[in-house]
């Protein structure tokens, strides 16, 4: 990550390149959002959770 990036609140380990992020905290959480993972991770610009690639993973199409 780089210097003055936030500090993940938590890393989740997904086999997917799209995922959907919503807080997890139900009605306290946040608009769902849908983030694509370019290289090797993103993270949630509301919540800060990382999302990380697994190793071997969304080699495949995907849409």
């Amino acid at each position: 990550m780089q210097d003055g990036a936030p500090t993940p609140t938590e890393i989740i380990h997904v086999d997917d390149r799209t995922i959907a992020c919503d807080g997890g905290d139900g009605a306290m959480g946040h608009p769902r959002v849908f983030l694509r993972i370019a290289e090797a991770q993103v993270l949630c610009p509301y919540c800060s959770r990382l999302y990380v690639l697994n190793e071997g993973a969304g080699h495949g199409a995907d849409h």
